[in-house]
């Protein structure tokens, strides 16, 4: 019950580590607005939502190529906390480079 909750973290990796999280979600959607009734994934603020910023602005707002937003929306919390908790235990089970995770997970770079 209750209003969604908006997290940040930074993915070790940059860039290319956060996009192979963000691809192995499943129940998040991925857009770059926020407060949705969905969750929602929002990739790497400093090529979206913040992309008019230099990299000393991101840097003092603590944004950085790795740096993910999640969206929490309505969905029953375990399926939420399930996605998560998968995609996590993955990475840090096995933590590799993103290039690596992308051959292991058999996910083609965009």
């Amino acid at each position: 019950n209750g209003g969604g909750s908006i997290f940040t973290f930074d993915i070790k990796g940059g860039k290319d580590a956060a996009r192979v999280f963000i691809d192995n979600l499943h129940l998040f959607s991925l857009l770059a607005n926020v407060a949705d009734a969905k969750s929602l994934v929002i990739p790497t603020p400093a090529s979206t939502t913040h992309s008019q910023e230099t990299l000393e602005e991101l840097e003092d707002q603590g944004i950085h190529q790795g740096t993910i937003r999640l969206s929490i929306g309505t969905e029953n919390i375990e399926d939420i906390l399930d996605d998560l908790k998968g995609r996590v235990s993955r990475l840090c089970a096995n933590p590799v480079s993103p290039s690596e995770a992308y051959r292991i997970g058999g996910i083609t770079p965009s």
